[in-house]
């Protein structure tokens, strides 16, 4: 089977004997390979490249032993080097914008180093027999693992792999920038009236590959932009080790910041953006639906009396708030983006510039698409996420 160009979401594109499509995984453009399929549809086909008979010159072997056929599919383009899995993922920002939004430009995904031991936040799955694992690709099937070559060395330092979590169903290790970890265990379902403990338990690492008890609220402190951040239990934080800094400096230089700003920050988080623009602006309003997010934000925002936190639903916020008009806007919504109702809400709003954070090309491409009155002006896109497909983007958007 000759290989193809990359496909969204992992893996290359080729065509069956009968003509229909093949998203092939363990493959590279270019390649020849035998590939065994792993699922198959009317239209299309899934497979992995278990022989490569011709190999792209960008092919390397995979640093984790984990990363093959059939087993863990938390990594994609472990088989590609580093500078390679960056085009691939240029080219598929690029086919996203173009296919969903009609937008035809080149990308550049910039490198964000390193490239392994880069995840300070990594959820665990946990087998039958209490051992823990990641999912292998499109499947409830769990590959054990005893370490993650890209988890950060903080995450390892706890341990969580040699110990057994029986009864669980998953296990979320956080690293701070202190190196203390907080481990968050969640249980398997249990029967109707059956009388079950407590669904987290907190640990963290003793520096040796131990785990010890935590006393107090269960939470991280982090660093960024010059600030420390609290981040609560499992609240959201940038995966990468270097992500909140790049992408500060990459949101400011975006909305280039005046004196005499409104901003807002909508999916705020823990107010890593607002806190940010604080200094540079006159007043801050950021939305998030997630209450212990909005109390780890109004904490780490105390000091900043232009700063306010508000608890809801983006577009529920706007409206509660009855801005009118803001000078700068920011996002940063979920993989599913953040939908034309909100891109309608900000539109209402008359931002000089807005700066729009997309972990998904996809999604991104169709609220630029659905947006009224703005174009892109330009696009930073950053491998924040090495090994995987997949790749955080800068929108900055402007009036059309």
């Amino acid at each position: 089977m000759s290989v193809g160009g990359p496909a969204h979401g992992g893996g290359c594109v080729a065509t069956a004997p009968d003509g229909r499509t093949v998203f092939v995984r363990h493959a590279l453009p270019g390649e020849t390979v035998v590939a065994r399929v792993t699922e198959e549809r009317d239209r299309w086909l899934r497979a992995d490249a278990v022989s490569v008979l011709v190999a792209s010159p960008d092919r390397v072997e995979e640093p984790c032993e984990y990363a093959k056929p059939g087993r863990c599919g938390g990594c994609d383009w472990q088989h590609a080097t580093v500078a390679a899995q960056r085009r691939l993922k240029a080219e598929v920002v690029r086919e996203q914008l173009f296919r969903v939004a009609g937008i035809d430009r080149d990308v550049v995904v910039e490198e964000v180093e390193p490239a392994l031991g880069w995840r300070t936040r990594v959820r665990f799955a946990v087998t039958d027999d209490g051992r823990l694992g990641l999912h292998r690709h499109r499947s409830e099937e769990i590959e054990p693992l005893d370490f993650c070559l890209i988890a950060s060395p903080g995450v390892e330092s706890v341990g969580a792999e040699a110990l057994r979590w029986p009864g669980m169903a998953e296990v979320e290790v956080i690293a701070g920038e202190d190196r203390a970890v907080v481990v968050t265990a969640k249980r398997k379902k249990a029967p109707v009236g059956a009388d079950v403990a407590p669904d987290v338990s907190v640990l963290r690492g003793d520096g040796r590959g131990g785990a010890l008890p935590v006393r107090g609220r269960p939470g991280v402190r982090e660093t960024a932009a010059g600030r420390t951040w609290w981040v609560g239990g499992s609240g959201f934080w940038q995966a990468h080790v270097n992500a909140p800094d790049v992408l500060v400096d990459a949101v400011v230089a975006a909305l280039a910041p005046q004196r005499g700003d409104v901003a807002v920050d909508l999916y705020s988080g823990v107010g890593l953006f607002a806190g940010a623009l604080a200094p540079l602006v006159s007043r801050v309003f950021a939305a998030e639906s997630d209450p212990g997010a909005v109390a780890d934000a109004r904490q780490n925002l105390r000091d900043l009396p232009n700063a306010e936190a508000h608890e809801g639903r983006a577009d529920q916020v706007l409206a509660r708030l009855g801005l009118g008009r803001a000078d700068l806007v920011v996002l940063d919504p979920p993989r599913d983006g953040a939908g034309a109702p909100v891109m309608a809400a900000i539109a209402a709003l008359a931002p000089r510039r807005v700066a729009y954070v997309s972990c998904d090309p996809a999604s991104l491409a169709r609220d630029l698409r659905d947006v009224p009155g703005y174009a892109l002006t330009s696009l930073r896109a950053f491998d924040l996420f090495p090994m995987t497909a997949h790749v955080e983007c800068v929108a900055t958007l402007e009036p059309a």
